[in-house]
């Protein structure tokens, strides 16, 4: 029994405070990524533009759309503590986490005015975020980007940077029903990619908005491998 008490006292003591190590000032590294008392914290649930990446404007105009990030997250936190709740460790050794200030969710906010993407690979928790961003035309998505984990990806290989390839709002797509392509893909209001077939229940009712990232296919099999799902009903 003594043993068993000695065991857990020392895991106790080993422990890290976690609460206390991840409160304080922080500062902004990106527009992902803090720094609390020597302390690195990747936001959780989103993927905001490397520093050094570029989008562009409606115009076409490239802008500095990392650094704008950072600059938008350093000024929503001024000089008020931060609070961060641990969620993981990323493979780099930094606390992934949630992180607070005034308590106002501050991945959330990044989503929602379009300085982040929600990282659907790791959480789906910024979803609707992202989706308000983009209704809105918010941030990046006012004109054209590559998600950044693609310019990552590129930057590795030593490709150039492309101008969004994978964007969800293809410029091209048609607002009718091109031909056979009868099938409507469209994104609801948590941003889930939903495609619905004729004869479906809400079949009817869907309106299609390609500005939004909206699109038409031709077959299931078409829209599955766009990434998205059949309708329920």
């Amino acid at each position: 029994m003594k043993d068993v008490v000695a065991t857990a006292l020392m895991l106790l003591v080993a422990a890290p405070a976690l609460a206390a190590d991840l409160t304080g000032t922080a500062s902004v590294i990106d527009g992902d990524t803090l720094e609390i008392r020597g302390t690195r914290i990747r936001l959780h649930g989103i993927d905001a533009p490397e520093s050094q990446q570029f989008c562009q404007d409606s115009a076409g105009k490239n802008w500095r759309c990392g650094q704008m990030a950072a600059l938008a997250l350093s000024e929503r936190i001024g000089r008020r503590t931060v609070t961060c709740e641990q969620k993981d460790k990323d493979r780099y050794g930094r606390v992934v986490a949630a992180c607070f200030v005034g308590g106002e969710n501050l991945n959330a906010w990044m989503a929602a005015n379009g300085w982040a993407m929600a990282y659907q690979q790791y959480s789906k928790d910024y979803v609707g975020a992202e989706a308000t961003a983009r209704a809105a035309r918010a941030g990046i998505w006012a004109g054209t980007f590559q998600p950044p984990w693609e310019w990552r990806a590129a930057k590795r290989e030593g490709k150039p940077q492309v101008a969004n390839q994978s964007r969800l709002a293809p410029v091209t797509a048609p607002t009718k029903a091109p031909g056979e392509c009868q099938i409507k893909g469209n994104i609801n209001s948590k941003g889930e990619r939903i495609y619905h077939v004729p004869g479906g229940r809400s079949y009817g009712q869907t309106q299609i908005d390609t500005s939004d990232g909206e699109r038409w296919f031709c077959s299931e099999d078409e829209a599955q491998a766009a990434g998205w799902r059949r309708a329920g009903q």
